[in-house]
C-alpha cells in the first residue's frame, strides 16, 4: 500500500512516508498539512510512476529539463564536477536555447529541500514528470551527471551482457536505476512532434537510454548507424516521438573528471560538450561528437577517473579511452543536421 496526498496549491499527487503529517511539493514548494490522506493499491505496471506528476503544460512548443547531479559527499566514491556539470548545463539551457528557469528541475545532493535530493524516488518521478503530457513541438533534456554502473542482464536484450546502471545518491540503499526503466520512461511514451536530448556523463553509459541505434563514428570522422535492436524484438525505439543521447563513454568504458589542477572541476563529457555547443555557429551533431572526442584525447595525463585514479595510469592497465557516444531513436545524417534544443 503507498499513502498519497494532494499539494494544497497546485493538485500534484505526492507519495508519503508512513507517519508523515506535511509534505512539501517537489513543483511549487508548497508545505501542505496532511488531515486524512488515503490510501490506493500500487499498481503491477513493471516500471509504475512514484507519483502522478504536474498537470501538462498548455503552451505549444514548450521546453523543460531535468538535470541531475550527485557528488556522493563524504563517500568513499565522491565526485568533485558533478554538480558545477549541472550549473553550467542550466546555464547553457537557460542562456543558449532559451529553457524558462523555471521548468528546468535541478536534482543535487547540495539541496537542502528533501524533494530536490538526487534519491532513487526523486529522480523517477522528476523522469515522470519530464514527459508527462508533452505534445508535438515540445522540446525535453535529462541530463545526468555522477556514476553509472553495470550489472548482468538476464533477458537477451542486450548486445554485450549488461544492463547499464544510474547511481542515484541512495543507490547503496535503494539500488540503481536499469536501462531498462529509463527507455520504458522516457523513450517509449513519446509521441510524434516530441524531441528529447539526453545527456549522460557517467560510466558505462554508451546505451544508457537502451535506443535502438548507435553511431560507430571512427577516428577520421567515417560513421554508420549500428543497429542496437534487442534480438528478441523488444521495441526500444519511440510512440512516434525523437531521442537523441550524448552519453560519456561507451558501455565498457569508464569517464573522467577535469584536470584537478583547475580551480573548477566538472566532468569531461560535459564541459567539451557546452565547448563544442558554444564554439560552432551551425555546429552539426557530428561536429560536436567528434570535438568532444578530440578534446578528451588531448586530456592532459593527469586527469581523474570518477575522482580517483589518473587516465595515464589507467591506459598502462589496458583500459580503453573514454569515447563520447551518439545514439538515437532513428538514424540520421549527422553532418547535415543542425543541432538544436
Amino acid at each position: 500500500m503507498s499513502t498519497l496526498a494532494v499539494c494544497s496549491k497546485c493538485s500534484i499527487q505526492m507519495q508519503l512516508r508512513e507517519g508523515e503529517k506535511s509534505t512539501r511539493c517537489t513543483i511549487c514548494h508548497e508545505v501542505s498539512i496532511i488531515a486524512a490522506p488515503h490510501c490506493s493499491t500500487t499498481t503491477h505496471l513493471r516500471y509504475p510512476p512514484p507519483a502522478t506528476m504536474i498537470p501538462p503544460p498548455t503552451l505549444h512548443g514548450q521546453k523543460r529539463a531535468v538535470i541531475c547531479g550527485i557528488s556522493y559527499r563524504g563517500s568513499p566514491n565522491e565526485l568533485l564536477g558533478c554538480i558545477n556539470d549541472a550549473r553550467f548545463m542550466k546555464y547553457l539551457l537557460v542562456k543558449r536555447f532559451d529553457f524558462p528557469a523555471s521548468s528546468v528541475l535541478m536534482l543535487t545532493d547540495e539541496e537542502i529541500d528533501p524533494y530536490r535530493r538526487p534519491t532513487k524516488n526523486n529522480i523517477r518521478r522528476a523522469m515522470h514528470w519530464l514527459v508527462k503530457g508533452c505534445k508535438a513541438g515540445d522540446s525535453l533534456v535529462f541530463h545526468f551527471s555522477g556514476h553509472g554502473k553495470q550489472q548482468r542482464n538476464y533477458t537477451g536484450d542486450e548486445v554485450d551482457g549488461y544492463d547499464e546502471t544510474l547511481c542515484p545518491l541512495d543507490h547503496e540503499t535503494k539500488g540503481m536505476i536499469v536501462d531498462d526503466e529509463i527507455n520504458a520512461t522516457l523513450v517509449n511514451p513519446l509521441p510524434h512532434g516530441v524531441k528529447l536530448h539526453a545527456f549522460i556523463d557517467a560510466c558505462h553509459s554508451g546505451t544508457m537510454l537502451d535506443l535502438p541505434y548507435l553511431c560507430n563514428m571512427k577516428r577520421k570522422g567515417k560513421y554508420k548507424w549500428k543497429d542496437y535492436r534487442p534480438k528478441s524484438g523488444t521495441w526500444t525505439g519511440t510512440s512516434g516521438g525523437e531521442v537523441v543521447s550524448f552519453s560519456g563513454c561507451k558501455d565498457n568504458q569508464t569517464a573522467t573528471e577535469s584536470d584537478p589542477s583547475k580551480m573548477i572541476r566538472t566532468g569531461a563529457m560535459t564541459s567539451t560538450f557546452i565547448k563544442a555547443v558554444l564554439r560552432g555557429h551551425r555546429a552539426t551533431y557530428g561536429s560536436i561528437l567528434n570535438s568532444m572526442r578530440s578534446e578528451i584525447h588531448h586530456m592532459s595525463n593527469n586527469e581523474t577517473v570518477d575522482g580517483r585514479s589518473s587516465l595515464l595510469a589507467m591506459l598502462r592497465i589496458g583500459v580503453n579511452r573514454q569515447e563520447p557516444q551518439l545514439t538515437a531513436s532513428q538514424p540520421f545524417d549527422v553532418y547535415s543536421r543542425l543541432f538544436s534544443l
